[in-house]
């Protein structure tokens, strides 16, 4: 059944559409943080759906509050008043930590993206983006544009001007030697040399934790001393949040706050986490910037009634079950195990991430060069066992990618630390 599928799949999907393992897999159905393949195979899933089943598989009060809202309406767009789309939006502005905020909702991190630049050059009447290298932010023509990660961004063509700027990933590099403090300040450094070279730009879009990219991340207060930087010319800041937000860092809701030294961004992105597997983005972004649009528009799908009906259920799930602190402290005996483990396997560059979004490197031994054949071997040997992982990277999709939904006990921690110990040892030794 699955060779027929495949082969349906391949006939009319499009070659570039990437499917993980030797053998695809058919996810037929889930419950809490284990899926079932076509064939019955059972599955912890570290994973979940590229970090969007953020509370639980089969999450009853999502299910009930989804089913609920089908028998009633599913869809009106937004030309009519739509109640949970405001009540969504209420509790969105007052968890994002900006001041007098205004959501606009969107059905993907991709498009929601694409909004923040839109109201970003507008604001500032500048097409000049300051991207991170190695960054990811979808696959729209302008987000595409602007990802700063080549095996993610398959054309130069661009309606923007896009310069990279150093930081976003703390141990590669031209100054991955220095100390925490050092690298912030030769980073800064390097900003402000380059806007002596260009005109001002309109905003600087950064995932906190860089997700695509391999789950690599800047010393924490780098942004904060970017938005230095930035606010004397003028530019805004875009925190990217789409896989970062809602509590996955266990140390803060949002990735932002890692470098809140100076406030809150002006625009941030979120989507994938809050639906659950429902297609729910959105932007929050001060009144004065979101509003500075002199145009109509509308969105057919962004907030429909159904998606924001599952998104206010599993955040209300997410918040009364403290997620974020059990991402925590579930995410901290994760990766002290996974550190452990990697520290007798000279083919482990490096363990980390904060959370339950942790990135594990791999490289070839004795070396500093990327591994991505042992990253495939490690994948499938993992799902042999009964574990799915992700996995990405700036330097060749060389990191394996953990981010189980954020419900995540300590015995199954523990289990998929197992499985992917004896993975690692059995690809790499």
């Amino acid at each position: 059944m699955t060779e027929d599928l495949l082969g349906r799949h391949r006939a009319v999907l499009p070659d570039w559409l990437a499917l993980y393992y030797e053998d695809p897999l058919e996810i037929t159905h889930g419950e809490g943080r284990y899926v079932w393949d076509a064939e019955g195979n059972k599955y912890l899933d570290f994973f979940g759906g590229i970090l969007t089943t953020m509370t639980a598989h089969a999450l009853p009060e999502v299910t009930k509050a989804v089913s609920e809202q089908a028998g009633r309406i599913i869809h009106s767009s937004t030309l009519y008043l739509n109640r949970p789309m405001v009540e969504l939006a209420e509790r969105v502005a007052q968890l994002s930590g900006i001041p007098d905020a205004r959501v606009f909702f969107t059905t993907s991190g991709t498009e929601a993206n694409d909004t923040a630049l839109l109201l970003a050059t507008t604001y500032r009447r500048s097409n000049t983006i300051l991207a991170m290298r190695n960054s990811y932010h979808g696959r729209s023509f302008s987000a595409v544009g602007i990802t700063g990660n080549r095996g993610w961004s398959p054309t130069s063509l661009s309606p923007l001007q896009t310069l990279y700027v150093h930081g976003g990933v703390r141990t590669r590099g031209p100054y991955a030697s220095l100390s925490d403090d050092d690298f912030i300040a030769a980073c800064v450094d390097d900003l402000r040399d380059l806007l002596g070279h260009t005109r001002p730009p309109a905003a600087l879009i950064a995932e906190p934790i860089q997700g695509v990219g391999g789950f690599t991340s800047p010393p924490d207060g780098l942004y904060a001393a970017f938005r230095e930087v930035l606010d004397e010319h003028g530019i805004l800041w875009i925190a990217d949040e789409v896989q970062t937000g809602w509590g996955r860092t266990g140390d803060h809701f949002w990735g932002w706050q890692a470098h809140d030294r100076n406030g809150p961004p002006d625009i941030l992105t979120f989507a994938k986490g809050i639906g659950n597997g429902m297609s729910i983005g959105g932007v929050v972004a001060r009144a004065e910037i979101m509003n500075c649009l002199d145009s109509n528009s509308i969105s057919t799908f962004g907030g429909t009634q159904i998606t924001m009906a599952a998104g206010l259920a599993n955040l209300t799930y997410l918040l009364e079950h403290d997620l974020q602190g059990n991402a925590r402290r579930v995410g901290g005996l994760l990766i002290e195990r996974l550190r452990a483990a990697a520290a007798q396997l000279p083919g482990v560059r490096e363990v980390r991430g904060r959370g339950l979004m942790l990135g594990v490197e791999l490289v070839k031994p004795g070396t500093d060069e990327a591994d991505p054949q042992a990253a495939s071997a490690v994948l499938e040997a993992a799902r042999a066992e009964g574990l799915l992982l992700g996995k990405g990277g700036g330097h060749n999709t060389s990191a394996l990618r953990i981010a189980p939904p954020l419900s995540l006990t300590v015995a199954e921690a523990e289990e998929g630390a197992a499985i992917l110990e004896h993975a690692l040892r059995s690809t790499l030794q």
